[in-house]
């Protein structure tokens, strides 16, 4: 029999607990812990939820030899190279990141980017043989409508001829061929978002499967997402999914899955500078590319900053090759304002036709050929879900090579 010493504890910890999450997050009663119907609550399965949330930070948020707080809020903790979260996988256990791969070959260059991300402003740096990582909190993951959902795109599987589960593009795409890696520069911006579930995110895509359950995708690129970072600056970050984001991927590194080997970039972190209106015009290089050594896929951030790599056993049909390359922008139309079509922008909220230091851009677009060269675009297809709402315009030069605009307001007199 329990004692009543016992049972006071247990119920003094429910309280406590229950508190806790009702400050962090007050609209929590309307989660699984309150019967709407019956009005009662049932501060057990609050308690449950909160020890889930726990048990998953624990597991996230690996024991740092350093800490350090960014001027934006983020906490970045430098955690030994080899205990990152990626090395929680069993194919990883006990092993230690890669030394890097030999980079693709190409006749051109593109000039250094001048970026930085503000956790570095103070002059501190993670020591040598370990990463930052952004540090996760319980309001990061009260944000999100569950915990299954937290660090996921989840969403039904997208065809590429439609947008899906309110997710809107504007892309160009290369298929047709064996692709083994892709590079563009990306201008960066900060997109207005509308809503706290919708995001703006400019990427790279690196896809192989169908259109299906069995889709494989490498995603990099920036974003701006309230939901998941819980503000609106733009972001750099990662993504990757095996089965069309059902149950597979994540986020930067938000489950085991990525290997970063760089201490100097934070994934998840801001990027400064940003681009303005008629004014200064910011890019950051990106390039994903499969090492034919040992059959990775590795991220590179401007010119030589390796980031780290995808391992190859993560997916089916990319432990081969891409079928397709996809450049462009993508947002979260939720429909929550009386079922008008989001004011989220994509881009820097302008039309693809105004031009530069207008709408956004990418520039120097290439792809990765089977002997590890770097190649200048052809047959390229363009696709906007809704080009009233947002479009895109391509175009070639000497100076950017292949390069489009894309972008747009959303909800406008023409996108009601």
């Amino acid at each position: 029999m329990m004692s009543s010493s016992s049972s006071s504890n247990d119920m003094i910890f429910k309280v406590v607990g229950f508190l806790l999450l009702l400050s962090l997050q007050p609209h929590a009663l309307l989660g699984s812990g309150f019967d709407q119907k019956n009005q009662t609550f049932r501060p057990h399965r609050e308690v449950q939820k909160l020890r889930r949330i726990e048990a998953y930070l624990k597991r996230i948020n690996k024991p740092p030899i350093k800490t350090i707080h960014s001027p934006d809020g983020d906490v970045i903790d430098c955690v030994f190279s080899h205990l990152q979260p990626a090395f929680d996988h069993p194919q990883l256990k006990g092993q230690k990141p890669l030394d890097p791969p030999e980079r693709p070959r190409t006749r051109n260059r593109t000039e250094d980017e001048s970026f930085y991300q503000p956790w570095r402003l103070s002059g501190e740096t993670c020591p040598e043989g370990s990463v930052p990582i952004r540090r996760t909190t319980k309001t990061d993951v009260f944000r999100a409508k569950s915990l299954r959902r937290f660090g996921r795109k989840l969403r039904k599987p997208i065809r590429r001829d439609s947008a899906g589960g309110g997710h809107e593009h504007a892309v160009v795409f290369v298929n047709g061929e064996e692709y083994y890696g892709a590079k563009a520069s990306i201008n960066v911006w900060t997109p207005r978002v509308t809503d706290a579930y919708e995001f703006s995110l400019s990427q790279i895509w690196v896809i192989s499967g169908s259109f299906g359950h069995d889709l494989n995708t490498i995603e990099a690129g920036w974003q701006v997402s309230p939901e998941l970072y819980g503000d609106n600056y733009p972001r750099f970050f990662t993504y990757w999914t095996t089965d069309a984001y059902q149950t597979t991927g994540c986020y930067n590194l938000l489950c085991s899955g990525f290997v970063q080997t760089n201490s100097k970039i934070a994934i998840g972190a801001a990027i400064s500078p940003r681009s303005s209106y008629d004014g200064s015009q910011f890019d950051i290089g990106l390039m994903i590319w499969k090492d034919p050594k040992h059959g990775h896929w590795w991220l590179e951030l401007g010119n030589g900053l390796l980031v780290g790599y995808w391992p190859g056993f993560l997916f089916s049909h990319l432990r081969s090759h891409a079928s397709m390359v996809q450049f462009g922008g993508e947002i979260v139309n939720s429909r929550s304002s009386g079922g008008a079509h989001t004011a989220t922008q994509m881009g820097s909220g302008h039309f693809a036709d105004e031009g530069f230091a207008k709408a956004a851009y990418f520039r120097s677009l290439q792809v990765v050929d089977w002997d590890n060269n770097l190649l200048a675009l052809n047959n390229l297809h363009v696709l906007a879900d809704h080009p009233t709402c947002y479009d895109i315009r391509q175009g070639k030069n000497n100076v950017w090579g292949t390069y489009f605009y894309y972008g747009g307001p959303g909800r406008n007199p023409r996108c009601p």
